[in-house]
């Protein structure tokens, strides 16, 4: 073997290990997509959508109708779910009702195109974390879902913080509320609004301040989607009659504890 040939072996090893460690890389990125449960019954639109959402790098799962959409939810782990409401065998509004059962945690966004204020509360009292009239541009969509998505990403990455609220502990990192041996799951937007008031504890938590941080938009409807957080909240800590959420009108709200009195 000539001294060239033995000076090169090393060269390619090199070149394999490298070119392995790419593919390792790209494999990893692949398995690392995060996954979308899109429900669209338009056929041409849930195509396309899947499609735009693909070239953004998401792995979107469609399905036609809201019983198709329960089924791949419980056999596939989603980091996000975007429902039309209008579908048939099972409507968004439903669909999102059993998902929240089986994970009260996982984001939805809702598409739909009513404009009824009405339907709109509705989603947000399910649970519901954005909310997309059509028509919509699918750049729009994406903007929504990296929003959300960051949030939740945020909120998992902070270290766990613990709040002792009267009687109540309220764990932030678990979503969990207890008060002697009952303990209630929090769904990701109770959560991070008692996180933001517990924050705030005898203080005016500004509504436009608690809307831009976790709804990042103050619009109408996102407003009224905190009052519903807000009632919910409230039937949460009504066990113990030392702790209030009142409002402060014109202002926003204050969570009275005598933690901090």
């Amino acid at each position: 073997m000539s001294l060239a040939k033995v000076q090169l072996l090393p060269f390619r090893c090199r070149f394999y290990k490298k070119q392995h460690s790419i593919n390792i890389k790209k494999q990893k990125i692949m398995d690392d997509k995060l996954k979308i449960l899109l429900c669209e019954d338009d056929e041409n639109l849930g195509m396309l959508l899947r499609e735009y959402l693909a070239a953004k790098g998401y792995e979107a799962e469609l399905c036609a109708d809201g019983e198709a959409g329960f089924k791949a939810f419980l056999k596939t782990k989603f980091d996000i779910c975007v429902l039309d409401v209008m579908m048939p065998k099972k409507d968004g509004f439903t669909l999102a009702q059993e998902i929240r059962q089986a994970n009260a945690e996982i984001p939805i966004i809702f598409l739909t195109a009513k404009t009824l204020k009405e339907d709109i509360l509705e989603g947000f009292k399910l649970g519901a974390d954005d909310y997309i009239t059509k028509p919509f541009s699918m750049e729009e969509l994406v903007f929504r879902i990296e929003a959300i998505l960051r949030r939740v990403r945020g909120k998992k990455n902070k270290e766990s913080t613990l709040y002792h609220i009267g009687n109540f502990t309220f764990d932030t990192q678990k979503q969990l509320l207890s008060i002697g041996e009952k303990q209630t799951k929090l769904t990701t937007k109770e959560n991070e609004l008692l996180a933001l008031l517990c924050s705030h504890a005898n203080e005016i938590l500004q509504r436009d301040f608690a809307l831009k941080t976790i709804w990042i938009d103050d619009n109408y409807f996102n407003a009224r989607s905190m009052d519903v957080y807000i009632t919910k909240l409230r039937k949460h800590l009504k066990e113990d009659p030392q702790i209030e959420i009142i409002n402060i009108h014109g202002k926003g709200y204050k969570l009275i504890t005598p933690d901090e009195e």
